[in-house]
């Protein structure tokens, strides 16, 4: 089969075995996946990753003792069940887990992927595949409200309107909350506009130290200061970043001003689908281009350009 894989920071496509399910998993040909911004700092060595790169997928299942035909998408951490992590119910912090594209687990740029049967989660008739593929970078989003209380009164900066950011946005929108995406990107803050979510340009924010929840999507070692300079003393800090460049921040003023300091990664995939099913959040409208995985080098070199939002690999029908 074809796959995307990363050697030592150099991408290739390459023909590679089909991939045998193993006891419990299902083999899954995939229809669609996404390039998220984990996917190009792998490329730059976060994690030390090496083999086929991808996490957010569509596809149907075509063996290994699961009923076929099913649409599916995946829960990416696959857990053992039996450590304290898993016994405490903290399964996504397995300290045996591997991670789909991204920790000891071959990934979904590929015309095939496998994963645990229970890992499997179906995706709804009214879901398509340019939204389902979506599930697992929404659930991250929902995870915020799994984390911190948010309500109508509280005041909300997403820090950077990238890929995750936008969806972070949308998501809470939904609370009614006082509510600020800053970013830099003119198609990100159009998109934005058209959801009229309140937006500003980063070079034109005035409003330091003014916010309850700061939650910093920017992809950047630059996020946190700039998070730790706009939230208010005793806010919150969110960080959804990971980023394969180290960096430095002032902890100073994180100390001085009792801030709270969250890390933030998976969520929800059923609530994810539930949200898509609904039609809440707008998906598809993030979608910049859509190439076949052949041109898997392409779209991921793509996928770093300035302007461009989402990119989509169309591995199968």
């Amino acid at each position: 089969m074809k796959a995307l894989l990363v050697d030592s920071g150099k991408l290739a496509l390459r023909d590679v075995p089909k991939p045998s399910p193993a006891e419990g998993e299902a083999l899954i040909s995939v229809r669609l996946a996404g390039i998220c911004a984990t996917d190009l700092e792998i490329l730059r060595g976060y994690g030390g990753y090496q083999g086929i790169i991808g996490h957010e997928f569509v596809g149907t299942i075509v063996g290994g003792g699961a009923e076929t035909g099913r649409r599916v998408v995946g829960e990416i951490n696959c857990v053992c069940g039996r450590c304290d992590m898993c016994q405490s119910g903290l399964s996504n912090h397995c300290r045996r887990r591997t991670v789909l594209g991204i920790k000891d687990r071959p990934g979904a740029f590929a015309e095939f992927v496998t994963l645990p049967r229970r890992n499997c989660i179906d995706v709804p008739a009214s879901v398509s595949d340019e939204e389902a593929v979506f599930a697992e970078p929404l659930a991250a989003a929902i995870q915020v409200l799994r984390q911190v209380k948010i309500e109508p009164r509280t005041s909300v900066a997403v820090l950077g309107t990238g890929r995750l950011g936008l969806l972070v946005a949308q998501v809470l929108a939904r609370t009614g909350c006082k509510l600020t995406a800053i970013g830099r990107n003119p198609a990100t803050l159009a998109f934005l506009d058209r959801r009229r979510i309140a937006n500003l340009n980063a070079a034109d924010v005035q409003q330091f130290g003014a916010f309850d929840v700061v939650v910093d999507c920017t992809g950047s070692p630059a996020g946190l200061p700039i998070a730790l300079r706009l939230v208010r003393p005793r806010g919150t800090v969110i960080l959804k970043t990971t980023c394969a460049g180290g960096g430095s921040a002032d902890l100073s003023d994180l100390v001085v001003n009792e801030v709270t300091l969250i890390g933030s990664r998976c969520g929800s995939i059923h609530d994810a689908l539930n949200l898509l099913a609904r039609k809440e959040v707008d998906v598809t409208g993030l979608i910049s281009r859509e190439l076949p995985l052949d041109k898997g080098v392409e779209a991921l070199a793509l996928a770093a350009s300035e302007g461009v939002i989402k990119v989509l690999l169309r591995a199968g029908a």
